[in-house]
């Protein structure tokens, strides 16, 4: 689905994807979605018709979907139970009949019915042990990060298609995500365990300080500028914010019903979202003023 971000407004949904959808992804302009399931799939829509752009077919479950951070909405990384990184050239894709034969895991659903092939590159052949569950995209578009179930993150650079730095944690990954409202370099914010770790941006890949928590963390979300981080819990339904200095927890809010497995501030951090297994998206004020719906 697509809302408003602000008040919540249902504008429309993605209809196509035949599995659970794993995770969703808007480029940096909004102009475009990618989406990844576990009907073996990663699909492109077009965010202002709704029609499916590509469709992207692998041989296993697709976990995590991204777009580079810069504008540059025509390529696209995924990962997922293959334990295969790719990269896909959105702008290089070529209708053929639906006769002819297509190379394995290049192939995509046109929307007149004809197939077409987009070509996509592998990062790292075999490097991966585990489920790939995030992709994080910087400022650098030649840098991205994984996130996998072998308990290790992995820095690439596509230059030369292999790691140049890994960083164990110590438990399972919840989520990996990037603060770029913080400034270049940016802040990776990620949840493992009952650990929250925070590193100097992509190019660095310095580990600027690691918090424990008395409980399982499935997701992590940083506000920078306010020094502020919001957690998501496996194990409960509540949402917490973090003073991100002195490392104490200030605030628990009570209304989701599961587990909340993503955490979101919005580009302005004025507020963030958080999304439960209970099957709602909550939005939460963070700020002082009125803002939206909130007084």
């Amino acid at each position: 689905m697509l809302r408003d971000g602000i008040t919540g407004d249902w504008i429309g949904t993605f209809i196509g994807h035949k599995g659970a959808v794993w995770q969703a992804r808007l480029s940096s302009d909004a102009s475009l979605a990618a989406t990844g399931s576990a009907d073996f799939s990663a699909k492109v829509w077009d965010t202002h018709t709704g029609e499916t752009i590509h469709t992207l077919q692998h041989a296993h479950i697709v976990r995590a979907v991204a777009f580079p951070t810069n504008p540059h909405p025509t390529i696209l990384a995924t990962g997922g139970a293959e334990k295969k990184l790719r990269i896909f050239d959105l702008s290089r894709s070529t209708t053929a009949s639906p006769a002819s034969p297509l190379p394995p895991g290049n192939n995509s659903a046109a929307t007149n019915g004809a197939a077409a092939t987009t070509p996509s590159y592998e990062i790292g052949p075999n490097v991966h042990n585990g489920t790939i569950k995030s992709i994080v995209w910087g400022t650098d578009s030649n840098i991205l990060v994984t996130a996998a179930d072998d308990k290790i993150v992995r820095w690439w650079d596509l230059r030369s298609r292999s790691p140049i730095s890994t960083f164990e944690v110590d438990g399972p990954i919840g989520s990996c995500e990037l603060d770029i409202n913080s400034g270049a370099p940016g802040i990776l914010s990620i949840a493992a365990g009952k650990t929250v770790y925070f590193f100097d941006g992509m190019e660095t890949r310095q580990l600027l300080k690691s918090v424990k928590t008395p409980y399982e963390v499935a997701s992590v979300a940083l506000h920078a500028e306010s020094g502020r981080f919001v957690t998501g819990g496996s194990g409960d339904t509540w949402v917490r914010v973090y003073d991100y200095e002195s490392e104490k927890e200030l605030d628990v809010y009570k209304g989701h019903h599961g587990p909340i497995w993503s955490v979101s501030f919005s580009p302005g951090g004025k507020l963030y979202a958080t999304g439960s297994e209970d099957g709602t998206i909550k939005l939460w004020k963070f700020c002082s003023h009125p803002y939206g719906l909130w007084r």
